[in-house]
């Protein structure tokens, strides 16, 4: 574990920024984006793509370490370069941006109202690699529809224990649980689930990990497990509201900062002229980064 990293994430001010659609999401960011399906033929150029935006969002003298903390990114990006350095080097070498992985293989269907993470076949190969490209943590996404204890159980049991593996090979693990923001019964879906966090947090023993949750109903509410020594930080998901909704609800729970991805980048369009990009990525990130330290 690279402890500067770990100094700068507990300590630092600043947000997240999660660039880490994969395979499923990419079109549909690509569209948002301003490219459509006319744009590419196969998966190959599709990813070509969807790096280039990323490359343009990562190197725009907009996205600094003055603002963000971190940033998530999906495996095929990991894997690539920018001007010459693998996009983790690149972001802390030249950015002063610690490096996340998106590890998850996406969600299963449905269940007592809920939606599990698939199987992720490869963990240990994917982590060694992801040792390779000295990634700090991982990131894995779960769903909550519906205040159901025993579906709720069953995606904060699986968030801790993939998240323990992951960090006996020496990452600091985001779990994920989502709640809906939809959901008719968040509040209590949210409090079923914060119960189960607790429960496994005293269990922990010399374990670093994260949490990644949907903006509470109740202001203020993940304020306890905030304090506990196993958590290093606890970040918050946009989770479909627009930029300005969910900057709002952040600024009513100090100590919680921002992971957005749709958030952040729903603004930028391919056709913008470098100077048009880079004023709007600004913008957001000024804004949501005053939401974060509020």
């Amino acid at each position: 574990m690279n402890i500067k990293q770990l100094e700068r994430i507990q300590k630092g001010k600043g947000f997240v920024a999660a660039l880490d659609q994969s395979g499923g999401s990419t079109p549909k960011a690509l569209k948002s984006y301003g490219i459509d399906e006319t744009r590419y033929h196969n998966e190959e150029e599709m990813y070509d793509l969807i790096q280039a935006m990323r490359s343009r969002i990562i190197t725009s003298p907009a996205f600094t370490s003055e603002h963000i903390l971190a940033a998530i990114l999906f495996e095929k990006t990991m894997d690539r370069k920018i001007d010459g350095l693998y996009t983790a080097d690149y972001l802390w070498e030249k950015k002063g941006v610690v490096p996340f992985l998106k590890v998850d293989k996406g969600l299963a269907e449905q269940a007592d109202g809920v939606q599990a993470m698939k199987p992720i076949p490869g963990l240990a190969d994917l982590l060694k690699r992801a040792e390779e490209r000295r990634i700090f943590g991982t990131k894995m996404r779960s769903v909550i529809h519906e205040a159901n204890e025993k579906g709720v159980k069953a995606i904060v049991d699986q968030q801790f224990e993939i998240g323990q593996q992951i960090a006996d090979a020496g990452f600091v693990p985001i779990l994920e649980p989502e709640v809906d923001i939809h959901s008719t019964t968040k509040k209590e879906a949210e409090k079923m689930m914060l119960d189960e966090i607790e429960k496994h947090l005293k269990a922990l023993k010399d374990t670093k990990i994260m949490l990644k949750l949907s903006i509470p109903t109740v202001p203020g509410f993940y304020s306890g497990v905030m304090t506990d020594p196993s958590v290093v930080r606890v970040v918050a998901l946009s989770g479909g509201y627009s930029r300005q909704e969910a900057d709002e609800l952040l600024k009513k729970n100090p100590g919680l900062i921002a992971s957005f991805s749709r958030a952040l980048l729903s603004d930028l369009n391919d056709a913008q002229t470098q100077p048009e990009f880079d004023a709007t990525l600004s913008k957001a990130i000024k804004e949501i980064y005053a939401a974060s330290i509020a």
